[in-house]
Parts: C-alpha cells; sequence; structure tokens
C-alpha cells in the first residue's frame, strides 16, 4: 500500500468516526433535555388547584376598614376580613377557644360567600376576654385550612347599682295620749315633806328674872 493511500483511509475513518460522534450528540441531547425538565415525584402541581388558595383572612376590631390590609390580634368586638381569594367562593369558619385561656371547643362559627373579586367580611362578632384560634376553609382548598390566633380584650363593664334594702315602715295606729284628770295626783311627783322641828329638839327659854326698878319689866 503507498502512502498517499494509507493517508487517504486514515482520513476517511477519522471523518467517519466524527460524524458518528456528531449524530450521538444529535439524538441524545433532547432525551437529556427532557428528562432534566421532568418535575420531581410528588411535588407536580395539580391542574385543578386554584388561585384562591393565595387568599388571606385577617382579624379586625369592628372599627376597622375593611379595606385595612392589617391583622389585629387584640381585639372587642371584631369581625372577619378576607382578601385575594377565587370570585364568589364560598366559606366556611369556626372559632375555637385557645389556651392557655380556652379549651379547644367551638365557641363561633359561620358561611360566607365571596364576592367578585374574592373579598369578603363578617358581621361583627363578640366573645368573652380570652384567647382564641380562627380556622379558615373554603371550596377549592389545597392543604390545611387558614388560621389566626387572637385575644378578646375588652374593658370591664360598669357594675349595676344594687338597691339598698330599706326597712319598711308599720302602719300601727300611735297609742291615745292619757288625758290628765284634776282628781288624780301623782304621789311619786310631790315633794317629800319636811319634818317639822319636835319641842324635844329645842330647848325651853329661860323664865325672866324680875329687875327691880322703875321700868317695867318685860319678858
Amino acid at each position: 500500500m503507498s502512502t498517499i493511500s494509507w493517508r487517504a483511509n486514515l482520513t476517511f475513518a477519522a471523518g467517519a468516526a466524527l460524524v458518528a460522534t456528531s449524530l450521538t450528540l444529535a439524538f441524545g441531547a433532547p432525551s437529556a433535555g427532557a428528562q432534566s425538565a421532568a418535575p420531581p415525584t410528588g411535588h407536580s402541581k395539580s391542574p385543578a388547584a386554584k388561585p384562591g388558595d393565595n387568599g388571606t383572612v385577617k382579624i379586625h376590631n369592628s372599627t376597622t376598614p375593611v379595606t385595612d390590609p392589617r391583622d389585629e390580634p387584640h381585639v372587642c368586638v371584631f369581625y372577619l376580613d378576607a382578601f385575594g381569594f377565587d370570585p364568589s367562593q364560598s366559606v366556611s369558619w369556626q372559632i375555637e377557644s385557645w389556651p392557655p385561656t380556652g379549651n379547644r371547643t367551638v365557641v363561633d362559627q359561620g358561611t360566607l360567600t365571596l364576592d367578585s373579586a374574592g373579598d369578603g367580611s363578617t358581621s361583627d362578632q363578640a366573645l368573652p376576654n380570652g384567647h382564641y384560634k380562627l380556622f379558615w376553609t373554603f371550596a377549592g382548598e389545597h392543604g390545611a385550612a387558614k388560621q389566626k390566633v387572637f385575644w378578646v380584650s375588652c374593658p370591664s363593664s360598669t357594675p349595676t347599682p344594687t338597691p339598698t334594702s330599706r326597712p319598711t315602715p308599720t302602719t300601727s295606729s300611735p297609742s291615745p295620749a292619757v288625758s290628765p284628770t284634776s282628781t288624780s295626783t301623782s304621789t311619786s311627783s310631790s315633794p317629800a315633806p319636811t319634818p317639822s322641828p319636835t319641842s324635844s329638839m329645842i330647848p325651853p327659854a329661860p323664865a325672866p328674872t324680875p329687875v327691880q326698878g322703875t321700868l317695867p319689866v318685860t319678858g
């Protein structure tokens, strides 16, 4: 074999190998790309998931506007205010008494249909002072209910005055007055008689002694 023929065969073989490598890469790349784009098992999002899951609910004092986005965890009279759920979404809610002051019993509940913007609010609610937890569920929900904890703390009410008991006056007629009589006298009011001196207590006066003279005798 000549040198020229050997070089020609070597060049052909190298070209064939390069073409084969290019074809392998061309067909393998889409397969690798498709595999990397596949979602991990157990994390795929359901096509029926509703954007209403992104909504939120707030606790508001009765005087707070419905457009206020704040959550107020310390209230007296209050209402529940919802934002950003699905249009016309149906909501069920309940409130439980919560430790440290409660025992997880349901103390308030209700239903609500949101408006075309996915917003809505309940009427005013009133509960005894204490700690509570809201559970907010809705149609099309994925996962756990939305929850909020809050305190109800109202000022102490002014105590109602207690009537003072007083004795009832009697209706018995007064005793008639006793008219004094002219003939009756009270011996107790008469002064004690003063004892008269007895003759034995006074010594007898001496007899006058006759005096001689011209003057008359006096006693």
